[in-house]
């Protein structure tokens, strides 16, 4: 396969985010990377197979840099790694400007809407999340 194009996602902190410590709270990250990597998803996939298809997380790995705080800028920038079978691998960094403040490293299997049973993606589907390289 070839390089995947990052994908940014802009986050809202919102005050539900905060904890007792004045801080967002980890819980929050997870979300935050759920809708980075559904966003993603329905950034490039044709509307029909967004419809025919969802994805349930199967695993997080999160490495907490920084804090974050409301108010802060937070962006979430995905990035495809590789497609098995039903399932997606991902890498999602989150930064505050130029500190990264989380690493996640995540799995996901998609699933057919109707039956809720894994399902394996279309090579054309795939193959939109990995752009061929430009000609020179």
């Amino acid at each position: 396969m070839n390089t995947a194009t990052p994908h940014n996602y802009p986050i809202p902190i919102d005050s539900s985010d905060i904890d007792f410590m004045g801080h967002v709270n980890n819980a929050s990250y997870l979300k935050w990377v759920q809708d980075a990597v559904i966003d993603h998803w329905r950034s490039l996939a044709p509307p029909e197979a967004v419809a025919r298809h969802l994805w349930v997380a199967l695993k997080h790995e999160i490495t907490y840099r920084r804090p974050t705080f409301l108010g802060d800028d937070v962006i979430a920038t995905v990035l495809l790694e590789k497609v098995q079978g039903a399932r997606a691998f991902y890498q999602t960094v989150i930064r505050r400007g130029e500190d990264v403040v989380a690493e996640v490293r995540s799995s996901w299997c998609c699933v057919d809407a109707s039956t809720l049973r894994p399902a394996r993606l279309a090579r054309e589907i795939v193959d939109r999340f990995f752009p061929a390289p430009a000609a020179d």
